[in-house]
């Protein structure tokens, strides 16, 4: 869109430099392509005043002028064709030497027998208006002598107007930006037209079939109109902004589009025909056959996806596109149709690629138009024709829409927008900058609820983002482009400026590549069958009575954020068979099932490990879980030549879940007793917990089947140790990164205790004791022997420890050695063991 300045800056004041502007406006988002001084190419053309005008004594048809360009200097003699100029005028003079439009030079000539020392020039000769018979008359208070450049030449922006912004296609709604640039006032043009005493009703009628191709038809009517030429002033800018001249009725419309971005168009009412003592527009698709010769004076075939302005006879012009020439304003014209419609953007730039007629007018109904603009546009374009062409302007307007749409209002956070833009702007200052833009805002009344919309639905606030955190942004009539919380964020940074935003680099890493989601699962996989423990897959549909018999009864510990494994039992509708109907609530049966199974077929060393999904119905909901499952029986170390057999017990399972534990980086695994598990034998089960950087993040049980279960599945007498386990990432997850730490710099104490307790005291409970007395000094603590016997009582144990004090910025001392000792063994005492020496 060209843009000059001068026009411009009847709405908006403009003190800064062109280039200054173009930079500011293009960081507002509206790209600036170009800067054009308009005038740059009148060299040498100055003002000149006609101090006589007399008849060439050798042409009838040429005058011989004295034009007077400076005080003090001698009059020119020039040669002129023109027949409106007399002495005493203004006008411009190119001088011997000077360049016009087009390259063309003026030198110094001899015309029928008479020296003409320079040209008296044209409106259409200098590009400034349309005029090529006349010679363009000045002002009287023209300075006689000035460059014309300096009167009329203008800059010229060439703003490239997004697709979402139709609202600034305009030269209002651009001073609209720039007004949010400088803090200045942005100042309308009179819209209301001087009207007389007829009532526009009687006059015309609009009639509109399909509202939703047409949502709002509003006419004026003006009579006693003098089609001629627009002012030089008018068609100085249309020039500029790229427009042609036509007439003053048909500028009209040009001026209005360019400076409220509302297309208009002009009927000669003698070309509409009369109904009831009215001349009636119907806006309508057009029939199957019809045809219309558009002003361009080609005659179109229309089809039914075209909507149509009609009349009784037949069609009158292609809305929103382009008007026919049957009822075009021309030089006979007296009565005047005013219509500033809206039409739908998707119909009109479908039927504009259909037709191949693309303009100024379609591309703004193409990227939407305020639904106001229709009574203001319709207003403007009489006002400017009575003021140009004379005539008078019916009482009121015809106007389809019985209501005008009211403003958006938009619930956006403002520490929301703080944090997508990585900004920490105050509330208030979000709301100034808004109000730049003309988006007022208003505070969340009586703390109520507010529902944020997203681009697919609203989003209701949480508790902690409603009343004092939410405000209301109240997004006016022509932002058609704010819809959303984002819209309103976006907004923030383009007026604050997006230079004013720090350049914040991203705190974490980019991944070089898609992390795997199975990547957990596929660890777990190579660690156990490292170990010697292989992979089963066993149907998830199990018979009612299994998927009874092995539900776990006591609750599992699971890992941190996600849900508990409840609820009933899932049947199939349809199933093939009685033993493949419910979908198993645990792993632990299936693998009790494979294990027995290899025992009856004379395998009795046994280690498996299943990654599968247990299932459960909870209300109408269907869950699922990912779960591990460990079966070991037989032996775990086999027979050599050099040892036995060795059984595999609960320490072997435990072991493998120390292993997946290390592997996958947690820390810290626990056990505790389990006893109230109907499954597992009461002495030889435990819960176990393994905690990383995000919480537990490995949980389950393991211990030995218990014997009465062990006898219903027959597993002929054979111990059976089970785990089942929920993995953090197991379903989808990333393994946790790898942190290197450099190794110590400062060497170590290492201290063996052996502590006597009570057979009933669990040796975790003691190294929690042992973690308690130590501190913070206590790099690590292992269990490294047990011993029973002599001269222990019988109900004693002796449990010996390896723990590790140090200290990262310091060799201890001896003394802090024995102190730490002595609270590590305070602390033991306390847990009920003591020192055994």
């Amino acid at each position: 869109m060209r843009v000059p300045l001068s026009w411009l800056r009847d709405y908006v004041v403009v003190d800064l430099e062109p280039e200054v502007l173009a930079e500011r406006l293009t960081l507002l988002g509206m790209e600036v392509k170009g800067i054009e001084r308009w005038g740059a190419d009148w060299r040498n053309v100055v003002v000149g005043e006609l101090l006589s005008v007399e008849k060439h004594p050798r042409a009838d048809r040429l005058s011989l002028t004295t034009v007077r360009i400076a005080d003090g200097q001698e009059p020119l003699a020039i040669v002129c064709g023109a027949t409106n100029i007399v002495a005493g005028q203004r006008v411009p003079v190119a001088l011997p030497g000077a360049v016009l439009p087009g390259d063309r030079r003026i030198e110094r000539t001899e015309k029928m027998g008479v020296v003409s020392n320079g040209m008296l020039c044209s409106g259409d000769e200098l590009n400034l208006t349309g005029d090529a018979d006349g010679i363009l008359i000045l002002p009287p208070d023209a300075p006689i002598g000035a460059a014309l450049t300096d009167l009329y030449g203008d800059v010229v922006l060439d703003v490239d107007v997004k697709p979402n912004r139709g609202d600034a296609l305009s030269l209002v709604g651009l001073a609209r930006e720039v007004a949010a640039i400088t803090g200045g006032a942005l100042r309308w043009p009179e819209t209301d037209p001087v009207e007389d005493d007829r009532a526009v009703a009687e006059l015309l009628a609009v009639e509109v079939r399909d509202p939703d191709l047409c949502p709002r038809f509003v006419g004026r009517w003006v009579d006693g109109v003098t089609v001629g030429p627009s002012p030089d002033r008018v068609q100085m800018r249309l020039r500029a902004a790229g427009q042609r001249p036509i007439s003053n009725v048909v500028d009209v419309s040009n001026y209005v589009m360019l400076e409220l971005g509302k297309p208009i168009h002009t009927y000669d009412a003698d070309g509409v025909v009369e109904r009831d003592g009215r001349r009636a527009l119907v806006v309508r698709r057009a029939a199957p056959g019809e045809r219309l010769e558009t002003i361009d004076h080609v005659t179109r075939d229309l089809d039914r996806d075209t909507l149509i302005i009609a009349d009784e006879r037949g069609p009158l012009g292609i809305g929103g596109i382009m008007g026919g020439a049957g009822s075009e304003v021309g030089e006979a014209t007296s009565r005047v149709i005013v219509e500033s419609a809206l039409f739908d953007p998707i119909l009109i730039r479908r039927t504009g690629q259909r037709y191949g007629l693309r303009s100024e007018a379609s591309l703004r109904f193409e990227k939407g138009v305020e639904h106001r603009l229709a009574r203001l546009g319709a207003d403007r374009a009489a006002r400017l024709i009575a003021e140009w062409a004379g005539g008078s302007v019916a009482r009121g307007r015809t106007d389809t829409a019985s209501a005008e749409p009211t403003a958006t209002h938009i619930p956006f956070r403002p520490a929301r927008v703080n944090r997508l833009l990585g900004t920490d702007f105050p509330a208030d200052e979000q709301r100034a900058v808004l109000a730049r833009v003309g988006i007022e805002t208003e505070t969340n009344p009586d703390d109520a609820v507010v529902f944020v919309p997203i681009a697919a639905a609203p989003k209701e606030l949480d508790a902690a983002e409603v009343g004092r955190d939410v405000l209301v942004a109240i997004a006016p009539t022509w932002r058609r482009d704010l819809a959303i919380e984002a819209d309103i964020a976006e907004e923030v940074a383009r007026i604050a400026g997006y230079d004013t935003i720090p350049a914040i680099l991203p705190d974490t890493a980019m991944p070089a590549y898609r992390p795997d989601p199975l990547a957990v699962r596929d660890v777990i996989r190579e660690t156990l069958a490292g170990a010697g423990v292989s992979e089963t897959v066993s149907h998830a549909l199990v018979a009612p009575a299994a998927a009874k018999r092995f539900a776990w009864a006591a609750e599992l510990p699971r890992v941190s954020g996600s849900e508990p494994p409840i609820g009933r039992l899932i049947h199939v509708t349809n199933p093939l068979s009685a033993d493949h109907s419910v979908l198993r609530p645990a792993l632990v049966g299936s693998l009790v099932e494979i294990a027995s199974a290899n025992i009856r077929h004379g395998r009795d060393d046994v280690a498996i490990f299943e990654i599968g999904k247990g299932y459960g119905r909870d209300a109408d909901l269907t869950r699922e879980w990912w779960r591990l499952g460990i079966a070991l029986t037989g032996a775990f170390d086999p027979p050599s030549w050099n040892r036995p057999p060795r059984l595999a017990d609960l320490d072997d399972a435990k072991g493998l879940i120390e292993l997946i534990g290390r592997r996958l980086g947690f820390a810290d695994l626990r056990s505790t007793p389990l006893t109230d598990e109907p499954l597992l034998h009461p002495g030889r089960a435990a819960r176990v917990v393994a905690t990383g950087r995000d919480g537990v993040m490995l949980a389950g049980v393991v211990g030995e089947l218990h014997p009465a279960v062990a006898a219903d599945v027959d597993l002929r007498g054979a111990r059976l140790i089970v785990a089942e386990l929920d993995v953090a990432g197991l379903g989808g997850g990333r393994l946790s990164d790898v942190r290197p730490e450099p190794p110590a710099r400062h060497p170590g104490a290492v201290r063996d205790l052996a502590i006597v307790v009570a057979e009933s005291v669990p040796a975790v409970a003691i190294a929690d004791a042992i973690r308690t007395g130590a501190g913070p000094l206590l790099l690590s603590v292992d269990l490294f022997d047990i011993y029973r016997g002599t001269p222990l009582a019988g109900n004693e144990k002796s449990l010996a420890w390896r723990a590790v004090l140090q200290a990262p910025d310091r060799t201890l001392t001896d003394a802090e050695i024995d102190q730490t000792m002595a609270d590590i063994t305070a602390a033991v005492a306390a847990a009920g063991g003591r020192i055994r020496t």
